[in-house]
């Protein structure tokens, strides 16, 4: 460390056109940066830095010992705990070399795994009179616990003892409408003549070129703004209001104003930092807003509102009334209900299909145990199927390609379920290693499918609105519940959080609602604007989270959060549900199509 003096410290002050003249406060600062270990640059930036902050405080003695005491004496208590630290690791070091030595040997072990065998070194399975490969094994081959086998996905891949260990199984969680002497099973013949349908365009279309880290804020802008003007048509016809007023005009009345919520810095969201952004046709302006005369709220960023109340200066806006979105009609199918019409047993799981201490996919096997028992008619399975999230896929412990791991999963998905003959929807996550990470999704390709195969088999992309013989299903494998629940904030409402935000989901009409997104959703604004919005209020909204498993009736959709089929290292849960299209009843009430749901531990 170079010695600090007087002047050098003067000649750094100099720099930022800070004059000192006093030899105590010079003086002063030695002592500081002694005293610190500090050099005198160093010094002098960080009294720039706080100065700044306390709106341009004078340097004087006084001010240094603030200074100290505020900056100087933080900074030297986190010092010593990093010195100890650091001292313990080279400590650590000096007597783990062992464990370095055991470290770098299976480390070389497992390049091994990925490289050509030495010649001689290669053990051949010997086809011999002795010893002859029997065709019994053979044909075991194609069942899904060999085509699953851990050894063929990790070369250290052991079955989970939490996993095996567990109880519970078969219990239910959740039940939800008239479960009494509800008999879970599919038809006579399952999957046969149940209709599937996606509502949105052809999915092909979500294979166009995606535009990675590369939209204009214009577009984005536009993107939004139309989504505010096509919401705020709808309050405005609903709630019977003239016209909407500019936002940040000053006002000595009652005014109504549409706009969107926002927050005043990139911290989350409080009742002290909420903006409302107006459209374009409004005026574009930021507006603060105070909610303490609102007695219920419940708003979050991206929201479109439509409030009423007082802007006397044009710089805040009081809050005296809150229109939230109202949400779009039930589907209604054109085809006629027949009388002897049974219901369709749906079975819903969403991955990842392993525990997390093990490539195994044990999870997924009982899972296609439980299909082959319950035989239901249509199985909706998310993804994750390879877990980005998972310890050996992130440090790379496989010896297969993550597209050959993700095939055989299909693969033993399809061939285990062959007997039944149920239809099989395969849905995207932004967590699928081998797949695109964007949002949104584009549906899985599966080229290897045989003709029969790919007869029941239907591909999604990651939002959808499907028609199940005639009943609407939105499905959506992105954790939007999770993420909007950290940025959702609300008072008065007597409902809990989760039916808070399913109904922003349904009343902003959208499966993605929040703006920003948070970082690990990679939002495409123009594919978003056709896929990732609702084309109606769903019968049936298929939501999984890592929060937990619920069935709950809001605005009269039926939202299913199914968990997920292994949580950490034990099972976790599936969800299952019987539906039937409804008949429209003299009186004009709608009767709800899912007749029965149930979440179930694996």
């Amino acid at each position: 460390m170079a010695m600090v003096t007087g002047e050098s410290l003067k000649s750094e002050l100099e720099m930022f056109d800070i004059p000192c003249q006093d030899d105590s406060v010079l003086d002063k600062m030695v002592e500081q940066c002694i005293c610190n270990r500090i050099q005198a640059d160093d010094m002098v930036l960080e009294w720039v830095a706080y100065s700044t902050t306390k709106n341009g405080l004078k340097l004087t003695t006084d001010t240094l010992e603030l200074f100290e005491h505020e900056v100087l004496n933080k900074k030297n208590k986190s010092k010593p705990s990093s010195r100890k630290e650091e001292s313990h690791n080279r400590t650590r070091d000096i007597h783990s070399l062992q464990d370095l030595i055991k470290a770098e040997e299976e480390e070389e072990n497992l390049l091994d795994a990925y490289c050509t065998p030495a010649k001689g070194s290669q053990k051949r399975a010997l086809t011999t009179p002795e010893h002859p490969n029997s065709k019994r094994s053979a044909a075991l081959l194609t069942s899904p616990g060999l085509l699953l086998s851990p050894a063929s996905f990790s070369p250290s891949a052991t079955p989970s003892q939490k996993y095996s260990q567990r109880g519970g199984r078969g219990e239910v969680a959740v039940t939800f409408g008239a479960v009494q002497g509800t008999r879970w099973a599919g038809r006579q013949a399952p999957g046969h003549g149940v209709q599937l349908k996606l509502l949105e365009g052809p999915e092909d279309s979500l294979h166009c070129s995606y535009k990675y880290m590369f939209q204009r804020l214009r577009d984005v802008r536009n993107v939004l703004t139309e989504k505010m003007e096509e919401l705020g048509e709808g309050l405005r016809t609903h709630f019977n209001i003239e016209e909407f007023s500019t936002v940040s005009l000053p006002a000595q009345d009652s005014i109504t104003v549409l706009g969107q919520v926002c927050c005043d810095s990139n911290g989350k969201l409080n009742a002290q930092s909420v903006l409302l952004e107006a459209g374009p046709e409004q005026g574009g302006q930021q507006v603060p807003v105070d909610l303490s005369e609102l007695k219920e709220y419940s708003l979050f960023p991206g929201q479109v509102v439509v409030m009423e109340g007082m802007n006397t200066t044009g710089r805040k806006l009081m809050a005296s009334k809150l229109h939230e979105g109202v949400p779009l009609p039930f589907y209604t199918s054109e085809v006629k209900m027949e009388m002897d019409e049974e219901p369709v047993n749906v079975l819903v799981a969403c991955g990842p299909y392993t525990p997390s201490d093990s490539l195994t996919f044990d999870p997924l096997l009982d899972l296609i145990n439980v299909i082959a028992r319950d035989r239901p008619d249509v199985c909706l399975l998310l993804g994750p199927f390879v877990d980005s999230k998972h310890e050996q896929i992130e440090k790379g412990q496989v010896t297969e390609t993550f597209e050959a791991i993700f095939w055989r999963c299909i693969e033993s998905i399809v061939d285990g379920t062959k007997s039944v003959g149920c239809r099989l929807v395969f849905v995207p996550s932004q967590r699928d290693v081998h797949h695109h990470f964007i949002y949104p999704q584009p549906p899985f390709t599966l080229p290897n499918l045989s003709k029969d195969q790919a007869q029941r088999v239907t591909l999604v992309p990651d939002p959808c609105t499907l028609l199940i013989d005639g009943v609407a299903f939105g499905v959506t494998s992105t954790d939007i519940l999770f993420h909007m629940g950290a940025e959702e904030i609300s008072c008065g409402t007597g409902s809990d959080r989760f039916s808070r935000i399913l109904k922003h989901m349904l009343t902003q009409r959208s499966y993605y609602p929040l703006y920003p997104p948070v970082e690990e959703v990679n939002l495409d604004y123009e594919k978003f604007q056709s896929f990732g919005q609702m084309p109606l209020t769903p019968d049936v909204l298929i939501i999984p989270s890592e929060l937990r498993y619920f069935v709950k009736d809001v605005v009269g959709c039926v939202c299913v959060n199914p968990g997920r089929l292994t949580k950490g290292q034990v099972g976790g849960t599936y969800g299952r549900m019987l539906i039937q299209r409804s008949a429209t009843p003299e009186d004009g009430k709608r009767a709800s199509p899912c007749l029965a749901a149930q979440v179930v531990k694996v």
